[in-house]
């Protein structure tokens, strides 16, 4: 009786266990996996942390996925890179092996983007970048894309900006060495400000620094000693709010310019009345948000976090979103099927403007141009591309 009673103890205790891993596989089957790899810890934190704020909202009020007349729950598996280009590439290898993601979106940091590059093109895998703009991220890889314009359209704006609008004819150029975003976003103003100047010693002095670098009395002596009309920095927030408050401590003057990763909160608590009046170039400005879902997005965003979004906020929402329609255009899980309708995606309805990918997989956007006023970023213009 004993022996009987075992039996079907442990035949009750297997159904029990069949049942739940049932349960679990059909589960799991309702899922569709999208990856995120962004740093959330290290020198580049505040900037992951405002595009993750952005694909969350988007994943709130968009949730679910319908393919092959099939509804399914989108779950965002987001992974910390550190601010380091091993630790991405980890990342990357991460959410395309263990979580067998559909998408990955990211990284803030075009160097975390070009070291992920690899990984995604081995595994066949779509990942969209959001704010990363080195044309290296999608350069030769099928499998990359991004929502944001790039540093040649960049690099050309704010050096027109620097020559027609501010009448400088000659500049410094102090970038962030270690910094694939800070070097090729130096290159394109450096090339562009040489052609529109017609001196091809216009750039007055090419300087570097290393991230996590606070001390920069010597490459800012050089600058006082040149005494340029206009500074071009294109770093990350924390160095080159530090720089600015240095320069002006030594009696500096000249305008400071700079790229998108100045558009963060950290930029102006560092370096406070230091940053008063740096312009910047960006992906989006709120003033400039008219449609429906623009507004959604606005106040949603307001709701959650009751202040304005960053540029890269907006990305990170449009990013998402766009991840979705290619899966639904696709109208199938399989991730190279979902890379060619990434690829195909043309007018596709951004928070940050309409996002149509050209043969590199880049985005052709307008730029919006800020400065810091008043201790807020405030809008001065947009330019076309």
């Amino acid at each position: 009786m004993k022996k009987l009673t075992f039996v079907m103890a442990a035949i009750f205790m297997c159904g029990c266990l069949f049942t739940a891993c049932s349960k679990k596989d059909a589960a799991s089957s309702d899922i569709i996996k999208i990856g995120v790899f962004e740093p959330m810890t290290g020198a580049n934190a505040a900037g992951g942390a405002l595009e993750v704020e952005g694909i969350r909202l988007a994943n709130e009020l968009f949730p679910t996925v319908t393919v092959d007349g099939k509804e399914y729950k989108v779950e965002l598996v987001i992974v910390d890179n550190k601010s380091d280009k091993v630790e991405a590439a980890n990342a990357a290898q991460r959410l395309v092996d263990r979580e067998k993601v559909k998408v990955i979106l990211g990284s803030w940091g075009s160097g975390f983007s070009i070291a992920a590059g690899p990984i995604v093109q081995d595994a066949k895998v779509p990942a969209l970048g959001l704010s990363c703009t080195n044309p290296l991220v999608t350069q030769g890889n099928p499998y990359y894309f991004r929502v944001c314009f790039i540093d040649p359209f960049q690099g050309t704006v704010m050096a027109t900006y620097a020559h027609q609008n501010l009448g400088a004819t000659n500049a410094v150029i102090i970038r962030e060495v270690s910094n694939d975003y800070s070097v090729g976003l130096a290159k394109f103003f450096t090339d562009t400000f040489k052609e529109l100047t017609g001196n091809p010693n216009s750039i007055l002095a090419e300087l570097n620094y290393n991230t996590g670098d606070q001390d920069f009395t010597a490459q800012l002596t050089t600058i006082r000693a040149n005494n340029p009309a206009v500074i071009f920095a294109p770093g990350n927030y924390t160095e080159s709010a530090l720089i600015m408050k240095q320069a002006r401590e030594l009696g500096i003057t000249a305008p400071f310019l700079g790229g998108d990763t100045w558009e963060t909160p950290e930029l102006i608590d560092v370096g406070k009345e230091a940053v008063e009046g740096c312009v910047l170039s960006t992906f989006f400005d709120a003033g400039g948000a008219t449609s429906a879902l623009a507004k959604t997005f606005l106040s949603e965003y307001d709701k959650q976090y009751h202040k304005e979004p960053a540029a890269v906020t907006a990305l990170g929402f449009d990013g998402y979103r766009l991840a979705l329609d290619a899966i639904m255009r696709a109208n199938s899980l399989d991730t190279t099927k979902i890379r060619d309708a990434l690829a195909a995606t043309k007018d596709f309805e951004g928070v940050a403007g309409n996002v149509t990918l050209d043969e590199n997989g880049d985005a052709t956007k307008s730029a919006f141009i800020k400065t810091v006023k008043d201790g807020k970023f405030s809008y001065l213009t947009i330019v076309n591309p």
